[in-house]
């Protein structure tokens, strides 16, 4: 199936100045400019996937083709990357708009709170103001989708999915409590060890390196999109300063923007996620009995992106069915 996917779905890669930074935008589709695209047949909706950390976009492709193929490809999806986490190989075009904000206007661009920002810029100055939006957040791109939603008011998005959501308490997850330590004190001593190892690497051997990996993980050697920023030194170091801040920001559920937005959400947590345990599900549960909050029966894993792309595309397509039959093509 995925052969099939791979096949017939056009997948289209854009290097963009957003915020001032190289981002990576994947798109699913036959539309690749939707601002200049006057054509009577321009969809009249935008699936839009804001990625976990690391926002390597092109790990999500495999999920993005198969949730196109599941909405019979009446309507583009596009993946983000987040700002820092993407660079441009050497010779691909990177393209600019007249109406990108100025990077010095953001402050910390590469942490939560500029990704939140980074975002936002994007939607507003590279999808039509009247166009409607689905925005389907994975792990950490749960919370920037709420903070969106909280932020960017005047964007028409009619459904938000949080997948895997962390949007509380994080440090204290099981995860967390391990990766706090990692990420807010001893990063600094990671930092020179990176640069010295990887900087040097001709670009040949950094590919091999990824495709061992990727073996490793029981995962297709041969992407169409490069999976070279995985072993750039700049792009892990954003990584890492996004995951701290992660950590120490990522505290308390805004329980007021999901009150506020509560019939466009849904909600899954999974049974077994050290990111999100089964508690934050309860807790949800509790305190909005009202709202869609969904728990996994099928014990996928907090990366899902990775093997079960397919049954996360035909649930959140099943989930859809009813407002894109609303949506006139």
């Amino acid at each position: 199936m995925d052969s099939d996917i791979k096949e017939e779905i056009p997948v289209h890669e854009e290097f963009i100045l957003c915020c001032g930074v190289e981002t990576q935008v994947l798109k699913c589709g036959p539309w690749t400019d939707l601002i200049n695209d006057q054509s009577a047949n321009r969809p009249k909706l935008l699936i839009f996937i804001i990625t976990g950390n690391p926002g390597f976009s092109a790990f999500y492709v495999p999920f993005a083709k198969a949730l196109y193929s599941s909405t019979k490809g009446q309507f583009p999806v596009w993946v983000i990357s987040h700002a820092g986490h993407a660079m441009a190989p050497e010779g691909k075009k990177i393209l600019t708009t007249s109406d990108d904000p100025n990077a010095q206007e953001i402050k910390d661009i590469y942490g939560l709170r500029g990704q939140v920002e980074h975002k936002l810029a994007f939607l507003r100055t590279h999808v039509p103001k009247e166009m409607k939006l689905v925005v389907i957040g994975h792990s950490i791109g749960c919370y920037i989708s709420l903070q969106i939603l909280k932020h960017g008011p005047e964007l028409p998005i009619i459904r938000c999915f949080l997948l895997f959501p962390t949007i509380e308490r994080m440090s204290e997850s099981p995860n967390g409590k391990i990766a706090t330590p990692l990420v807010c004190w001893f990063r600094y001593a990671l930092y020179i060890p990176v640069y010295l190892l990887l900087k040097p690497w001709p670009v040949n051997i950094k590919s091999l390196m990824v495709r061992m990996c990727l073996r490793m993980m029981n995962l297709q050697s041969s992407s169409e999109f490069s999976l070279l920023n995985m072993l750039e030194p700049s792009c892990l170091v954003n990584v890492a300063y996004l995951a701290s801040q992660e950590m120490m920001e990522v505290v308390k559920r805004d329980n007021e923007t999901i009150r506020e937005h509560l019939s466009k959400l849904t909600f899954y947590y999974g049974t077994k996620d050290a990111w999100c345990p089964k508690e934050y599900y309860e807790d949800m549960k509790r305190d909005f009995p009202e709202g869609d909050i969904r728990l996994c029966e099928k014990m996928m894993p907090h990366a899902f992106v990775l093997h079960f792309h397919r049954e996360m595309a035909a649930m959140v397509a099943a989930w859809l069915k009813d407002d894109l039959s609303k949506v006139q093509h």
